[in-house]
């Protein structure tokens, strides 16, 4: 039996926990989430399946979405990706085609996922040639980098596959890089089959950096516990990258091979963005809320977490704490800034919140 990634078993602890309240009982006093619709100044918005990580679109009039439906993993139907009309504030699953391109991705890529796409992280950019990719962690049927160009279509966007890469180990997050390439993050590259065993609460993975041509290697100084969220500078010179665990994020230089900074949040980060102003926004959660009777063995309602960080100085201002507010979203994973207002994604769920920006 294959061994769970830290990242499974968190999920798995989530979705249990939710199972279990569902069912009532004595030890299932799971605090309720809050409807969906408008609270104050932060809305609830739902009808989708695991936003695990939101992009905007290039016309700004929509959200792309991953659906990180766990339990497509093992192969069949899978989440697929969802797009979110800002507008009218509705979820629709994105259509999607087929025309393999050889300059996309591995050559050696087997074919097109299909609707066995289980997204998880993702990447957009623009292509030299000028179109928009879109690069997306696949857990359905193989662990891969699917790789889309997205196409403008009447009331909306959508999917073109072109290419993949098959992975080493299972990625969590993918940031494109200006050649074609990527790098992506290997939460448990260091153990469970992958290139050694990880000592007790040492390094339990890394990031890779695919290359076209050249495939996978490491990127030199990254191995931490729990490698999660990553994006990339617009040159691709530098990433930042999400140690779970650790509540810390650090900065990388792929041209020196080496870290060059690093900061601490108050929460678990897990995914970043960028922001037009060229600052971070980085989500996560920051523990339980609610009574969890002891030795219950499930998750309580999580609080969360939004900061945001100066790429530069390598400096966090926290912009948000739900500690103050009733329960919203459970498992939050992404911010992304819209305007003046911040949605927030999360890896379960049947929902996205938009809440204003206040820096």
């Amino acid at each position: 039996m294959r061994v769970a990634t830290y990242l499974e078993c968190l999920i798995a602890l989530a979705l249990g926990g939710i199972a279990r309240a569902q069912q009532g009982g004595a030890q299932a006093a799971l605090p309720p989430l809050m409807e969906c619709g408008v609270h104050g100044d932060i809305e609830i918005l739902c009808g989708t399946r695991s936003p695990e990580d939101l992009e905007l679109t290039p016309d700004g009039k929509y959200l792309f979405a991953t659906q990180f439906v766990n339990q497509g993993r093992g192969g069949g139907a899978g989440g697929g990706m969802a797009i979110f009309d800002l507008a009218k504030k509705t979820f629709t699953k994105m259509a999607e085609t087929a025309q393999p391109d050889k300059s996309w991705g591995d050559p050696a890529c087997p074919g097109p996922i299909g609707n066995a796409l289980v997204s998880h992280g993702s990447s957009l950019a623009k292509r030299k040639s000028g179109v928009w990719e879109l690069y997306v962690v696949n857990h359905g049927g193989r662990q891969s980098i699917e790789m889309y160009e997205v196409r403008p279509v009447s009331g909306g966007w959508t999917l073109v596959w072109r290419g993949c890469e098959v992975a080493e180990h299972d990625y969590n997050d993918v940031a494109i890089l200006p050649d074609g390439g990527f790098v992506g993050t290997y939460p448990n590259g260091l153990i469970a089959g992958g290139r050694g065993a990880a000592p007790s609460g040492g390094p339990t993975g890394y990031v890779a950096r695919w290359t076209p041509g050249k495939g996978e290697s490491e990127v030199p100084g990254t191995r931490m516990r729990g490698p999660n969220g990553l994006v990339a500078s617009a040159d691709g010179r530098y990433i930042y990258v999400n140690e779970f665990p650790a509540r810390e994020v650090h900065k990388f230089d792929l041209v020196e091979g080496k870290e060059i900074g690093s900061v601490k949040v108050d929460f678990q980060p897990d995914n970043l963005t960028w922001t037009k102003p060229g600052r971070l926004l980085d989500a996560g959660v920051k523990g339980a809320r609610g009574e969890c009777p002891e030795g219950s063995g499930r998750l309580c309602i999580q609080g969360f977490g939004v900061a945001e960080i100066d790429p530069v100085k390598m400096v966090a201002q926290p912009i948000f704490d739900s500690a103050a507010r009733d329960p919203l979203i459970q498992g939050v994973s992404v911010a992304l800034k819209v305007g003046d207002a911040i949605y927030i994604g999360a890896f379960t769920g049947d929902r996205i919140i938009k809440m204003p920006y206040r820096h």
